[in-house]
């Protein structure tokens, strides 16, 4: 696995969409965090990834981005509480010499906004990148293009 970044010049309106979304996915990530907190420190118990989606649909940031890259956000959060409950059983058996602390929260600002390979398009443009329908409705663009390196293989991207 690789990953190589293309260098994007937008447009003052794309570039404004954009950072609007790194925002929400901030938001999206603190919000992850918080509610896993909650049911942990709680009921002391983890949570699963659709228990996580399930319960940040109703969130005003979660459905502010699209829906699948929102969920890769919270996918991501479940998979930190998987480490850190890996690291509790170690502590408990005196194999980690500190005790873990569960994810932390973000500073504000931005976050990556990350898409499964089946929600982009290889077009003539370029991959077309889907905003969600929220962001059509507020801003009048459904979404915008990444040009497609040449050195790479459409068929190899995950």
């Amino acid at each position: 696995m690789g990953c190589q970044q293309v260098l994007l010049h937008p447009d003052q309106n794309l570039l404004a969409i954009l950072k609007y979304l790194c925002g929400e996915a901030n938001k999206v990530f603190n919000c992850s965090v918080y509610y896993a907190r909650q049911v942990w420190f709680k009921e002391n118990r983890f949570l699963t990834q659709g228990e996580l989606c399930r319960q940040m649909k109703w969130n005003v940031h979660f459905n502010a981005m699209y829906a699948s890259s929102a969920q890769q956000i919270c996918n991501g959060i479940v998979e930190s509480f998987i480490s850190f409950k890996q690291l509790l059983k170690l502590f408990g058996k005196g194999e980690l010499a500190n005790q873990p602390k569960p994810p932390k929260y973000r500073k504000p600002g931005l976050f990556t906004v990350s898409y499964p390979k089946k929600w982009l398009k290889l077009t003539d443009i370029g991959i077309k990148v889907p905003l969600g329908r929220k962001v059509k409705a507020w801003f009048r663009l459904d979404a915008f293009y990444i040009p497609m390196a040449s050195n790479l293989d459409w068929n190899l991207i995950k």
